[in-house]
C-alpha cells in the first residue's frame, strides 16, 4: 500500500492554496491505465480485494504499488497477461500507459515502472461436449455415411 502522507502538487502558476493528492489515489490511476491496456486480462489482488468485489465494490488499485521518495515516484505493477501475447510489448505498453496517465493527471514525472508478470490466464473454451445430451444420434455411423 501507499505512504500514509499526501503528494503535494506543485503549480507553476500562482494559486488559492495548494493541492494535495492522496497515494491510493495515484494507485487507482496507475490500475485503471494498467488494467485498460490490451492484453492484460487483471491486476493482482488479495483476498481482501476478492472478498470486497464479491460484494459488488470494484477495487480500482489492486495490483499497484506505489512509492515516494522525495521528487521521485517509483511505480511496482502487478499483472496477469492473456494467453498468446507478448509479454515484453504488453510490458512496454503498461509501461508507457501508466507513466502517461500519471502525468497527464496529475503532472508528476515518474522515475520507474516496474511491471511484474503474476501469471498468464488461458482462453476460456466452449465445452465440446452437450452435458443435457451426452448420447446424440446425430453421429456418423461406422461406416461413415449418416444414420
Amino acid at each position: 500500500m501507499a505512504e500514509d502522507t499526501n503528494i503535494v502538487l506543485k503549480a507553476s502558476e500562482p494559486t488559492l492554496g495548494k493541492i494535495e493528492v492522496a497515494p491510493q489515489v495515484l494507485e487507482i490511476v496507475a490500475g485503471i491505465a494498467a488494467s485498460d491496456v490490451d492484453g492484460v486480462a487483471r491486476m493482482r489482488g488479495s483476498i481482501a480485494n476478492s472478498v470486497n468485489e464479491l460484494f459488488g465494490k470494484k477495487e480500482r488499485g489492486k495490483g499497484v504499488k506505489l512509492s515516494v521518495t522525495g521528487d521521485t515516484l517509483n511505480v511496482d505493477v502487478y499483472a496477469y497477461l492473456n494467453y498468446g501475447v507478448s509479454v515484453p510489448r504488453v510490458a512496454l505498453a503498461i509501461q508507457e500507459q501508466v507513466k502517461q496517465q500519471l502525468l497527464f493527471m496529475t503532472d508528476l514525472r515518474v522515475s520507474e515502472v516496474n511491471v511484474h508478470i503474476q501469471g498468464v490466464i488461458p482462453e476460456k473454451t466452449t465445452q465440446a461436449v452437450d452435458p443435457d445430451n451426452l448420447f446424440d444420434d446425430n453421429d456418423e455411423s461406422e461406416n461413415g455415411e449418416d444414420k
